[in-house]
């Protein structure tokens, strides 16, 4: 026994040797297998593509209306939300896996393999360099959510959210990934020698395309186009906010740009980092200010929206080659962009008739094009020896692949997004009712009377559907006969004695373009029209926020305000009462004034007089 206590303390010792050279050698084995500061760097940039997304909610709720700003903010949150959850699950096993052997050593050149919830990755079986193939998942899924936010902004202010959503779900899934593997997992196009450096093609070409597609089976917003096909100016709510979106996005691309490099250790890697944070710079600049001067040389006027989305421009053809152009090439690679956004939402929205509310499918659509056929064009062997661009001396052999490279990525989203998008039209629908475009998808798809709930929201189109588009019906119930409605037949009028009414009538907004006819109908050719913010004794209709019921809610009406005295007064109530009546709590009132005098200002007339134009 006591020999037994004499070794045990020896026998210890040798233990906790022998556990401390084996943890060394993890140590050791881990360190020589990963590099802190690449994978640092990847995190980084993975954060700054996610600070994008608040840019981009920024820019859609900015250029729209304010009555969809609620619409917006949760497509453009689900968005992030379904992408982060179905790229994890399954897409990225198919961008990046070599096949569906995951520890294969030979790449299948047109599908990865499927890895459910990315486990191969987070093993390190595929996926990891210098970094843990856990942090280049994380990097991967803020491309793929940046990729599917593009198509919101095209299809904003009229898509049902649920039908967004099954769309976010199929293009993070599969759609993106089988595209992104051609070129980022090592598919066929990688193997030609195409380039795309952070996805002017792979992530916004596919986006934007997307978008086209999108937009063109949905049709523009109610009164977009005259009869005659002339397009309508349809103005964003809060251009300042959509400016701070759009210098979010600048700062995130830094991040975009910068970190595709995964990597930030030797002097080569170092300078290729500062080269590519300043080409993207430059290239975002040049095309803010050649947008500038060609719509101050076309319209007389610098337009603001589209110098924003001039900026955007740049940044989207710049991040193709922005690895491979010296300064120079980026300031031609962001004024051929900012010519090529400016002669696309002319032609998209002038010739094709299709509305895209934020610039969306030529910012990234178009640019994403001419920003990745610029490397076959501008690529400088001074900056990145392995590429020559044809106007460095170089053959045409890299242009032809970066035509091939954006044809058959067209065809992949071209082919998958007619199927998808005519599928979900023929099903679920991918429209709301005029009914629930007129009154803002805020309310009708959320249950949010504001997004804006101290503000009065106007909305610039109030009435311009008008009969271009048909009657508007009430998306909660029918128009029936009022069952007090009564014929009323006008009495002489005395001009010498005239009595002057002033009739106010509150309604609903879908009900003021059909009012508007019926008061036409009956000789009243003046009124007022605003809108307003209002509920009655119901206390507004039964919504939650928060989950928690909301004690009062104010709701979107129209205040029609005419003053008569030719016509009838009882003529305009009953006529009033016929088209807004529905049975339902929420037609409206009317109230009748009598008024004491009528003065014209420009004439001076007064009375029954001030009230006449003929």
């Amino acid at each position: 026994m006591p020999l037994l206590e004499f070794f045990l303390p020896v026998f210890a010792q040798a233990e906790a040797v022998e556990v401390v050279e084996k943890t060394a050698e993890v140590v050791a084995e881990v360190a020589d297998q990963f590099s802190s500061v690449d994978t640092i760097w990847v995190l980084l940039g993975a954060a700054l593509v996610f600070f994008m997304h608040p840019g981009f909610t920024m820019v859609e709720a900015g250029f729209t209306r304010a009555k969809n700003t609620g619409n917006i903010v949760m497509k453009n949150v689900l968005t992030f939300a379904l992408g982060t959850i179905f790229f994890t699950i399954i897409g990225f096993g198919i961008m990046f896996a070599p096949g569906m052997n995951l520890s294969s050593e030979t790449v299948s050149p047109y599908f990865g393999g499927i890895d459910l919830f990315s486990g191969g990755a987070i093993e390190n079986k595929y996926g990891a360099g210098s970094y843990p193939g856990v942090v280049f998942l994380i990097f991967q899924t803020v491309f793929c959510a940046t990729s599917a936010t593009i198509v919101s902004g095209a299809m904003a202010e009229r898509t049902k959210f649920g039908t967004y959503c099954i769309y976010c779900i199929v293009l993070s899934a599969f759609v993106y990934p089988v595209s992104g593997h051609w070129i980022w997992g090592g598919g066929w196009l990688a193997e030609m020698g195409f380039h795309d450096f952070a996805g002017s093609t792979v992530v916004h070409m596919v986006g934007g395309l997307s978008a086209f597609i999108g937009a063109a089976f949905l049709g523009p917003r109610l009164g977009k186009y005259t009869k005659d096909g002339k397009p309508r100016a349809i103005l964003g709510s809060n251009l300042a906010l959509g400016c701070l979106g759009v210098l979010i996005l600048w700062f995130g691309w830094f991040g975009f740009n910068g970190a595709s490099t995964v990597c930030a250790t030797g002097d080569g890697v170092l300078t290729s980092m500062g080269s590519i944070f300043v080409t993207t710079n430059l290239a975002a600049s040049v095309g803010a200010a050649v947008t500038m001067l060609i719509t101050w040389f076309r319209y007389g006027k610098p337009d603001v929206s589209m110098t924003l989305n001039g900026a955007l421009a740049g940044l989207v053809g710049i991040t193709a080659c922005c690895d491979v152009v010296s300064p120079i090439g980026a300031a031609v690679v962001g004024t051929l962009s900012a010519i090529f956004l400016v002669i696309g939402i002319e032609f998209i929205d002038k010739v094709l008739h299709i509305d895209d509310p934020v610039g969306a499918i030529s910012v990234h659509g178009i640019c994403g094009v001419v920003g990745t056929l610029c490397v076959g064009l501008l690529a400088d062997p001074k900056v990145n020896g392995d590429f020559q661009g044809l106007f460095y001396g170089g053959s045409p052999d890299l242009l032809i692949t970066q035509i091939i490279g954006v044809a058959s990525v067209a065809v992949w989203i071209t082919f998958t997004m007619l199927i998808l998008f005519g599928v979900l039209g023929a099903t679920v629908g991918l429209r709301v009712s005029k009914a629930e475009e007129i009154g803002g998808l805020d309310i009708c798809e959320h249950g949010l009377a504001s997004a804006y709930a101290d503000f009065n929201i106007t909305d610039q189109l109030l009435g311009i559907v008008a009969h271009e588009e048909g009657k508007v019906p009430l998306s909660q119930a029918v128009t029936v006969e009022h069952p007090a409605a009564k014929t009323v037949t006008a009495k002489p009028l005395d001009p010498n004695h005239p009595k002057f009414s002033k009739v106010e009538i509150i309604c609903r907004q879908n009900k003021f373009d059909d009012l508007k006819s019926a008061l036409n109908a009956i000789k009243i050719t003046g009124m007022t029209v605003t809108q307003v913010m209002g509920c009655g004794m119901q206390k507004g209709s039964s919504e939650f926020y928060r989950g928690v019921p909301i004690d009062i809610q104010l709701l979107p009406k129209v205040r029609v305000e005419v003053v008569v005295t030719k016509v009838p007064v009882d003529l305009v109530v009953e006529t009033a009462k016929k088209v807004l009546y529905t049975g339902n709590i929420g037609d409206g009132k009317i109230f009748v004034y009598d008024v004491e005098n009528v003065i014209k200002v420009r004439t001076g007339e007064e009375g029954y007089n001030a009230l006449q134009d003929e």
